[in-house]
């Protein structure tokens, strides 16, 4: 019994002393600022603006940012399942306008899962112009990616010859 308490005692410590992570914050506000990154935009308690009796602010209706707009991505992404497989299962020389397809699918089935990442960890209303210049790099950077999965179909093997070619090397 004595070596079952000898054992307790130092386990009993280690969890009856409070956790130093908790007690202090990873980052403090002027080490926030000295990094460049501005501060949040402060929040109405319980994130409520207005009282009761305020009326709620409805947007106003778009189509493309609804159900259309979830169709859409759904779409694209089932689409992916067969273009991903076709050139490996197919024994002929892939078509380009098939890789093309593939491509562009691709690159659009991403711009939206990023810009759905953007929307749900960068809220517009907390992080105000970082959001904005977060949906302007992805822009950029999917312009910039076009480019370069053009270049790739125009001037070489394309996608599917690609990833072929690494796959056998």
């Amino acid at each position: 019994m004595s070596a079952l308490r000898a054992f307790a005692s130092p386990l009993r410590a280690a969890i009856s002393r409070p956790c130093l992570s908790a007690a202090r914050p990873a980052f403090s506000a002027p080490a926030v600022r000295h990094l460049g990154i501005p501060p949040l935009i402060p929040q109405p308690p319980g994130g409520i603006v207005g009282t009761v009796n305020d009326a709620a602010k409805v947007p106003p209706p778009d189509k493309f940012h609804g159900s259309y707009h979830w169709t859409f991505e759904r779409i694209i992404a089932i689409g992916l399942i067969p273009l991903t497989v076709a050139p490996f299962v197919s024994t002929t020389a892939f078509s380009p306008a098939i890789d093309s397809i593939l491509v562009s699918s691709l690159l659009v089935h991403s711009y939206y899962g990023f810009q759905s990442c953007i929307i749900d960890y960068i809220p517009l209303r907390e992080f105000g112009k970082v959001h904005h210049v977060c949906m302007y790099l992805l822009l950029a950077g999917t312009v910039v990616t076009g480019y370069g999965f053009y270049k790739l179909e125009t001037e070489d093997v394309g996608l599917a010859g690609t990833i072929a070619k690494v796959w056998t090397a």
